[in-house]
C-alpha cells in the first residue's frame, strides 16, 4: 500500500508538472542559472564600479599639481581639495555598512555611482567658469625688426638703464587666485559620499551569495580590476597634461611654454569630464540586479541575515562597534594597515610631482611612468595573492604567513628610494655661481653678477631659460640676453653675456632657449633604477594584499561583515 501511495503521488507530481506539449520542465535547474547569472552579473557590475571609483580617484591625485596650479593655491590647500574625498567618506561610512546591510544592495550601490558621477561633473565647471589662465611671464622690452628677413619683433629681456616697476619686483604678470576651487573641493566631497557603499555592501553581497571556496578568488578579481582603474586614471591624465588647459579659448601659437615648464598647466577638467560619464554607465547596472539571491550559500546563510535585520537598530549598532573593538587580531590589522596606507596616500599622491622634481620628469610622463609600470605590477600581485589562497587552499595562519613575508620584503626594496636620486640641476645663482663654482647656501645678491649689473631684473620670477652651457638661468634678463628670434615655444634668445664666461663650460653659442636644462644621462639611468625597483616593490607587496582584506573577513562573524569593512575604511580614511 506504501508502495502504491507512493506511485500516484509521482504519477500527480508530473502531470502537474507537465506542459502542454508533454515535456516536463526543470524548474530548479533554471532558478540555479539564473541565480548563477544575477551572481556573475553582479561581479561583473561591481568590478567596473571599483574601475569607475579608482579610476576617478587616481585622476584627482594625479592632477592635484595642475589644479594648484590653475588656481594658484597652495599645497596646503590643495592637499584640503584632496582631502575633501575623505571627509565625504566619513560623514556616512559608517551607517551605510551597517544599516545598509538591511535594505536593497545593489540599489544603494546605484545611488552611490550616481552621486560620484554629480561630484565628477560639478568638479569641472570651473575651467567654464574661470579666464584664460595667465602664467608667469617676463617683462621685456620689445623692439622693432633691425631688418625686413628679421622676425616682426624682437624682445631685449636686459633692460639697461631702466627703473624697475611694481610689477616687475612682483616678478610676474599673472592673474590672481580663486576661489573657485571650492567647486572642486564639494566635488570631491560628494564623490566620497557616494562611493562609500560600493565595498562595503559589494563585498558583504558577494560573500553572502558566493561558495567560501570563491571568496578570496572573487576578491582577488575586484581588487585586481580596480587596480586598472588607477592605471587608466594616470594614463590619460598623461595625455590631457600635454593639451593646454585653455586649448579651444586662446591661440595657442602665443602660449610661451611647453609640458616641460614648471608652470604648464594641462586640460586637467576634461578627466572629471570622462569619470563623470563612466560612474554614470557603472551604477545602472545596479538598478535591476535583485536584492538576494536563492543559492545554497545563502540558505546556509539566511539565519545570519534575519540577525542582522533584527540588530539593525542603534543598540544593536553600538554593540556591534563594541564586538569589533573587542576583536583583537580585527584591531590589530586595522593598526598596520593604518600604517602601511598613510605612507601609500602620500607617496601615490605625491610620486608625480617627486619624479618630476628629483629625476626632472614631466608631469605627462610621470603620470603615463606610473599608470604603465607601477599599477600594472600591483594588478597582477592583486590577482596572484587570491590565486596562491584558492590553488595551495591556504587556511588562517598560512595566508597570515604570506602577507607577514611579502609586506616585509616589500618594504626592505621600497629603502632603495633613499640612495636612488639625481643631483641638484645647475642653475646659476643657486647652486652654482656665475663663474660656475658651486654654492652651498644661497646668499643675497649671488643672482647678480657683473655679466647682468647692467640689466633690471627681478630676482622674484621664474621664467627659466637653459643655455648651452647646461646651466638654467632664472630668467633670460639674469643671463644677460639683449635680444630674440622666433615667437612663442619658439623663442630662443641671444647674445647673452652671462654664457660668455671663460669659468664655465665653452659654450658653442650666447643663445638659451625656452625651459630648464635637462639633467643628463646619469639622472636617466637612476630613474630607470627607480622605476623597475617600484615595480618590483610593488608587485610584492601587492601580492599581499588580497590575502590581507581575505583575513579581515575571516577574523569575525558573518553579521559583522559589513560593518567590519565599513569601520575598517572609516578609521583608515580618518587616521
Amino acid at each position: 500500500m506504501a508502495a502504491e501511495k507512493e506511485i500516484r503521488e509521482l504519477n500527480n507530481l508530473n502531470i502537474s508538472a507537465t506542459t502542454q506539449d508533454g515535456t516536463i520542465p526543470a524548474p530548479q535547474k533554471k532558478k540555479e542559472a539564473s541565480c548563477c547569472s544575477s551572481l556573475k552579473t553582479f561581479l561583473v557590475a561591481l568590478c567596473f564600479s571599483y574601475f569607475a571609483k579608482a579610476y576617478a580617484g587616481s585622476y584627482v591625485k594625479s592632477s592635484i599639481t595642475q589644479i594648484e596650479r590653475r588656481f594658484d593655491i597652495s599645497s596646503s590647500t590643495a592637499g584640503m581639495v584632496d582631502g575633501s574625498f575623505e571627509f565625504g567618506n566619513l560623514l556616512v561610512i559608517a551607517f551605510v555598512s551597517y544599516f545598509g546591510a538591511k535594505f536593497h544592495r545593489p540599489r544603494i550601490i546605484a545611488a552611490g555611482c550616481f552621486l560620484m558621477a554629480l561630484g565628477s561633473f560639478l568638479s569641472a565647471m570651473p575651467h567654464f567658469f574661470m579666464g584664460p589662465y595667465k602664467y608667469e611671464v617676463a617683462q621685456a622690452q620689445v623692439s622693432p625688426p633691425n631688418n625686413s628677413t628679421g622676425p616682426a619683433y624682437s624682445i631685449s629681456p636686459c633692460l639697461a638703464n631702466r627703473t624697475l616697476t611694481e610689477d616687475m619686483k612682483a616678478g610676474c604678470v599673472r592673474g590672481s587666485g580663486s576661489y573657485m576651487w571650492v567647486y572642486v573641493l564639494v566635488g570631491n566631497l560628494l564623490r566620497g559620499i557616494g562611493e562609500t557603499p560600493i565595498a562595503p555592501l559589494g563585498i558583504s553581497y558577494i560573500d553572502d551569495f558566493a561558495g567560501t571556496e570563491n571568496t578570496p578568488l572573487y576578491i582577488a578579481c575586484l581588487h585586481t580590476i580596480s587596480m586598472f582603474g588607477p592605471m587608466a586614471g594616470f594614463m590619460l591624465s598623461s595625455v590631457f597634461a600635454k593639451i593646454y588647459v585653455d586649448i579651444g579659448f586662446v591661440d595657442l601659437d602665443t602660449v610661451t611654454i611647453t609640458p616641460q615648464d614648471s608652470r604648464w598647466v594641462g586640460a586637467w577638467w576634461l578627466g572629471f569630464l570622462v569619470a563623470g560619464v563612466v560612474t554614470l554607465i557603472a551604477g545602472i547596472p545596479f538598478c535591476f540586479l535583485p536584492k538576494s539571491m536563492k543559492t545554497k550559500e545563502a540558505q546556509q546563510k539566511l539565519k545570519e541575515t534575519s540577525r542582522i535585520e533584527q540588530k539593525a537598530t542603534v543598540k544593536g549598532f553600538a554593540l556591534s562597534l563594541k564586538a569589533l573593538a573587542c576583536n583583537r587580531l580585527y584591531v590589530m590589522l586595522l593598526l598596520i594597515t593604518l600604517l602601511q596606507t598613510n605612507s601609500f596616500l602620500g607617496f601615490i599622491t605625491y610620486k608625480p610631482k617627486y619624479m618630476e622634481q628629483q629625476y626632472g620628469q614631466s608631469i605627462s610622463r610621470a603620470n603615463f611612468i606610473t599608470g604603465a609600470s607601477t599599477l600594472p605590477a600591483a594588478a597582477v600581485g592583486m590577482f596572484l595573492g587570491g590565486f596562491l589562497m584558492k590553488r595551495y587552499k591556504l587556511g588562517f595562519l598560512s595566508t597570515s604567513k604570506l602577507v607577514f613575508a611579502c609586506f616585509f620584503v616589500a618594504f626592505i626594496m621600497s629603502l632603495s628610494v633613499f640612495i636612488v636620486g639625481c643631483e641638484n640641476g645647475e642653475v646659476a645663482g643657486i647652486t652654482v655661481s656665475y663663474n660656475g663654482s658651486k654654492l652651498d647656501t644661497l646668499g643675497d645678491g649671488r643672482l647678480f653678477s657683473p655679466c647682468n649689473a647692467d640689466c633690471t631684473c627681478s630676482t622674484q620670477q621664474w621664467d627659466p631659460v637653459c643655455g648651452a652651457n647646461n646651466v638654467t638661468y632664472m630668467s633670460a634678463c639674469l643671463a644677460g640676453c639683449t635680444s630674440s628670434t622666433g615667437a612663442g615655444k619658439n623663442t630662443v634668445y641671444h647674445n647673452c653675456s652671462c654664457l660668455e664666461s671663460p669659468a664655465l663650460p665653452r659654450s658653442v653659442t650666447s643663445s638659451v632657449t625656452l625651459g630648464s636644462c635637462p639633467r643628463g644621462d646619469t639622472c636617466d639611468r637612476m630613474f630607470l633604477i627607480y622605476v623597475i625597483t617600484q615595480i618590483f616593490t610593488t608587485l610584492i607587496h601587492a601580492t599581499g594584499g588580497s590575502p590581507s582584506y581575505v583575513i579581515l573577513l575571516w577574523c569575525v562573524s558573518p553579521e559583522l561583515k559589513s560593518l567590519a569593512v565599513g569601520v575598517y575604511m572609516l578609521l583608515i580614511r580618518t587616521l
